[in-house]
């Protein structure tokens, strides 16, 4: 069990969507408002569809804090499900047609469910709006110990950035100017177009994106375990974000094809590193450099053009039926990665300094970077 335990609970046209993290230290500033600006974001996007134009997400804290700062009891969050008023009280008949590349089949053999609606609802994206809710207050006390995330989409579909070299504020702040949370302009309208080009042809894009973690001290997670190691848990994590298909740490697949003295990060006077192609991972622990999480979103597979599936209540061939969706998603994926790799990095921030106020946790990391200041160069 790790320092933080934490879940989700909803359904996509159910009233709410809830999270629940126990482990955080009393003492954390916390507010209903520092949510907004995660939310919104994880909202916005081009290509997206018309549910978005129908929420307005906003965190309701219904324990955990007390006059702005947590108070060392479990944290639970709500979000209201606006179109929940539009769905209770209509009668939808049940699904039979499984989507091909959601969890429909699949989870409707598993739960023994006809109606593939069941399914559907929990399986929808809808739910991480409660994660990057649980993501913020990660983030959160992240950032009382210096470490600092961003998120940015590096493609989608056939277009690519070319993101310049920027500061994680400088990121940060062109991502969130940017439809697409493109830090390169170019790149920017390019992905734009491909998104109305494939909007359409009635079909949908996939792409890529990449989660950035300054400041992390070395130490985190360990080698002694397989369930310990930090890349290890940044993996499995951003794989649990709905149409992940693929995660790289550092340089990922490109070092698979080059020799070791191309690839390894060589360590100078102070451990300080020249390159960083790690991605701040070695041996399943963080080593000083910044954390470098990418990975690689299938496209959405509702489709406006039908494909061919089977429906269940029959067992004839059929196709697909068009239900409301994103023709892209990946400026949203990013915004719930990067609260995954802050939830991953705070519970292993959590496991190596404890603490239960934050100023316990403060002096425990402040007495470990006593100890290895004759080594490592905080930079």
């Amino acid at each position: 069990m790790g320092a933080l335990r934490y879940l989700t609970a909803g359904e996509s046209h159910g009233p709410c969507e809830v999270g629940i993290v126990d482990g955080v230290p009393a003492g954390l500033p916390l507010a209903e408002a520092d949510f907004a600006h995660d939310l919104a974001q994880r909202q916005a996007g081009y290509g997206r569809g018309a549910r978005m134009q129908i929420e307005r997400d906003q965190v309701q804290i219904l324990s955990g804090v007390v006059n702005g700062r947590t108070i060392g009891s479990p944290l639970a969050l709500r979000i209201d499900n606006r179109d929940w008023a539009n769905w209770r009280d209509r009668e939808v008949p049940p699904w039979s047609v499984p989507r091909p590349g959601h969890a429909d089949l699949a989870g409707s053999l598993k739960y023994a469910q006809t109606d593939l609606r069941l399914i559907a609802e929990r399986a929808s994206a809808r739910e991480t709006a409660a994660r990057v809710a649980l993501g913020v207050g990660a983030k959160r006390l992240l950032s009382q110990f210096g470490i600092e995330t961003a998120s940015h989409v590096l493609s989608i579909g056939g277009a690519f950035a070319n993101p310049p070299k920027l500061t994680l504020p400088q990121m940060r702040k062109r991502v969130d100017a940017s439809p697409v949370r493109c830090a390169d302009p170019q790149g920017d309208t390019a992905m734009r177009e491909a998104i109305d080009e494939a909007r359409t042809q009635g079909d949908s894009l996939g792409g890529t994106f990449e989660v950035i973690a300054e400041g992390v001290p070395p130490g985190l997670g360990s080698h002694v375990h397989w369930d310990r190691r930090l890349d290890g848990l940044l993996a499995q994590a951003m794989m649990s974000v709905p149409g992940i298909k693929g995660v790289e740490i550092g340089a990922g697949f490109v070092v698979a094809s080059q020799p070791g003295t191309q690839v390894h990060d060589e360590v100078l006077p102070g451990l300080t590193r020249p390159t960083n192609r790690a991605g701040g991972t070695e041996g399943g622990i963080s080593n000083g450099q910044p954390i470098v999480v990418r990975a690689a979103m299938k496209p959405i597979p509702t489709t406006i053009t039908p494909i061919r599936s089977v429906d269940m209540s029959t067992g004839a061939a059929t196709r697909t039926q068009y239900q409301r969706s994103d023709v892209c998603a990946v400026p949203a994926a990013s915004v719930v990665g990067e609260s995954m790799v802050a939830l991953v990095l705070a519970n292993a921030f959590l496991e190596k300094f404890g603490g239960d106020h934050i100023e316990e946790t403060r002096r425990n990391y402040e007495g470990y970077l006593a100890s290895i200041d004759k080594w490592w160069t905080k930079t």
